[in-house]
């Protein structure tokens, strides 16, 4: 169904979008008022805000109740990691281009969103 495919990338922005603030948030604090390489602190961040996007997304975007959470968590983290590596590439290429820290991040988190739903509409939370 186009429309609740449509839906179901809605619900996953939505919730990609509160995992960015969690995502920020904790970076801008380690980097900013701890003082910690802005590299460690966007993978900090990053994981903070997969642990919140795994179970938001379970619950409210694909309406997940399979019995298996242990084995969709770690799917999920795989796609994680995964986006994570991208997601670090790409601010590590920008960034050396001169593009402001938080903006190359922000080109990230765009960008990786199309590998994070698709990976986990059909690997994750496939029925």
């Amino acid at each position: 169904m186009p429309g609740s495919h449509l839906l179901r990338l809605f619900k996953f922005g939505l919730v990609g979008l509160l995992g960015m603030v969690l995502d920020f948030g904790v970076t801008y604090l380690l980097k900013e008022k701890a003082g910690i390489n802005r590299f460690v602190a966007n993978a900090c961040g990053f994981c903070v805000a997969v642990v919140f996007n795994f179970f938001a997304n379970r619950a409210w975007t694909f309406a997940s109740h399979a019995p298996n959470v242990e084995g969709q968590l770690f799917r999920f983290v795989c796609v994680s990691l995964i986006g994570l590596a991208l997601n670090t590439g790409i601010v590590y290429y920008f960034n050396r281009r001169a593009v402001h820290f938080y903006l190359s991040k922000a080109l990230a988190i765009v960008l990786v969103f199309f590998w994070n739903y698709t990976a986990n509409s059909y690997f994750t939370f496939s029925a």
